[in-house]
């Protein structure tokens, strides 16, 4: 079935909608219809019970009948949600978020787009709609960039994942989306917590339990690209896992791979520096000016850098302990299994 009109065209008859083809969401707002020139009549006669319109949600309609998709309905939530008159642009009024913006991203611990009861979107906090049938509305000051998946505006995986998780409260259904954002490489693990930690999870209990166990399956997988690094580009066999003290008992830093005779230290760190370049934490920056100060040369790295990268990590480390020939010898260090 079209959405064509087969009436004669005059001045008073509606614009033909023939360009929404049947391979396209059908799904327009009561306003859009009458910039078409559909009366207001005509859209309430075919939008009833048995007619060839469906009203979805109040002021939008699905040009067929039929059950929607999953995607016309989360197009016709943002739809809804949107203020009046408002366009798409690159900073949507509206964003899909939660459990069906990660269905839209492809996450399979969730049900598919078409099976969900709700469909979270994100308004600014201005703007006063109210949830009904199957959209749930959250308010926000700053809305997210979203990415545009089939043509939906989308927010992104960390931020649909707190918006998610508040709702959950069985601590394997965090730990499973969790670990499959993770996993499936949706996003960082650094990513994720800082974002639950804006949106103050982290305490949580059933999220705390998962975060812990994600960050160290995180960290196991950084230590074998660690490794792997080290053989792959024959690098010196380093000390592993080891800790820098002075011969006084002053505690340095504990140290994930150390060249004790170039006075090279690699560290991984959970997220990435600044835009400066500077440490993300300011003990970190402390901490590695110290070792600077005693000639040791420390490297911080991520899963991610080293998941992007392997050959350029390694040129970072192998210029490092080519350019220990030309510094003053490095402070005496005791160095320590961890």
């Amino acid at each position: 079935m079209t959405a064509d009109f087969t009436a004669p065209r005059d001045a008073a008859t509606p614009r033909p909608l023939g360009h929404l083809s049947a391979t396209q969401r059908r799904v327009l707002t009561e306003r859009q219809l009458r910039e078409h020139g559909v009366p207001a009549a005509l859209v309430a006669e075919r939008g009833r019970a048995g007619g060839p319109w469906q009203q979805l949600l109040p002021g939008v309609y699905l040009l067929h009948p039929g059950r929607p998709s999953g995607e016309e309905r989360a197009e016709a939530a943002l739809l809804y949600a949107a203020p009046p008159g408002a366009g798409p642009g690159l900073c949507p009024p509206a964003v899909v978020t939660g459990a069906a913006a990660l269905a839209l991203h492809g996450f399979t611990t969730l049900p598919p787009l078409a099976g969900l009861d709700r469909i979270d979107v994100l308004v600014d906090h201005a703007w006063r709609p109210r949830s009904t049938a199957f959209v749930h509305l959250l308010r926000t000051a700053a809305l997210p960039r979203p990415q545009h998946v089939a043509g939906l505006p989308v927010a992104p995986v960390p931020r649909a994942l707190a918006d998610l998780v508040g709702s959950l409260r069985s601590a394997d259904e965090v730990r499973a989306v969790l670990v499959e954002a993770v996993r499936g490489k949706h996003c960082e693990a650094g990513a994720l917590v800082r974002e639950l930690a804006l949106a103050r999870l982290l305490d949580q209990p059933q999220v705390a339990g998962a975060i812990e166990g994600l960050m160290a399956e995180g960290r196991a997988v950084a230590e074998g690209l660690l490794y792997r690094m080290v053989r792959e580009y024959r690098l010196p066999e380093p000390l592993w896992n080891v800790g820098l003290c002075l011969p006084g008992g002053a505690y340095l830093a504990g140290v994930d791979a150390y060249w004790p005779r170039q006075a090279v230290a690699v560290e991984l760190v959970a997220r990435e520096p600044q835009a400066d370049g500077r440490a993300p934490w300011p003990r970190d920056a402390r901490r590695r000016e110290h070792l600077a100060g005693l000639g040791i040369t420390a490297i911080q790295v991520t899963a991610r850098r080293l998941r992007g990268g392997l050959e350029r990590q390694a040129a970072i480390v192998r210029t490092a302990l080519m350019a220990s020939v030309d510094r003053e010898p490095a402070a005496s260090v005791v160095i320590l299994p961890r």
